[in-house]
């Protein structure tokens, strides 16, 4: 259990799920919707920005209408894992704003990257000029997606079991 966990009862979670829904909704609209006054809501907030659970506000962006119309899954393997290696890879993924996502992952790859580029010459000069010269890389796989079934960075907060509630203790 992580410590954060004790700060989230269901109104804590249920706070979650209407920031996640919509981040620029009043103090008076969220604490309306989760069945508090706008003081005990405020201070939630504060509570779980300061405690790490929220660690900011976006928007969300659809990256066709701003000309990122390839996505493409990359798997990549590197040549050793020492920690010197791993985390000059880390370090060189991190700078790269193409890769907009990157994860450490078990089965036959090391990593598994998020792409985006405007079209597929660009993925491919991104992969000539930029991926296969990262730090201690030996494989690249891709796949192109063709078409998003479901993108959603809201959690499953406090559903089927997921993030149960837990008591505050303040």
């Amino acid at each position: 259990m992580n410590e954060n966990t004790s700060l989230l009862d269901q109104h804590s979670l249920n706070i979650l799920l209407e920031l996640q829904r919509d981040a620029r909704q009043t103090l008076q609209q969220i604490a309306e919707a989760v069945g508090l006054s706008p003081t005990p809501c405020w201070r939630r907030i504060k509570d779980m920005e300061a405690a790490g659970v929220i660690r900011g506000y976006t928007v969300t962006v659809d990256r066709e209408a701003v000309g990122l119309n390839i996505s493409a899954v990359t798997e990549v393997n590197l040549d050793r894992h020492s920690e010197q290696h791993v985390r000059r890879f880390e370090e060189a993924v991190a700078a790269c704003p193409q890769i907009v996502r990157c994860v450490s992952a078990t089965g036959s790859a090391d990593y598994i990257l998020t792409v985006l580029a405007p079209d597929i010459k660009r993925y491919e000069r991104f992969l000539q000029d930029t991926l296969f010269k990262l730090p201690g890389v030996t494989h690249v796989r891709s796949s192109i997606v063709l078409r998003e079934v479901k993108s959603d960075a809201t959690l499953p907060l406090g559903q089927d079991g997921t993030a149960a509630p837990r008591r505050r203790t303040r």
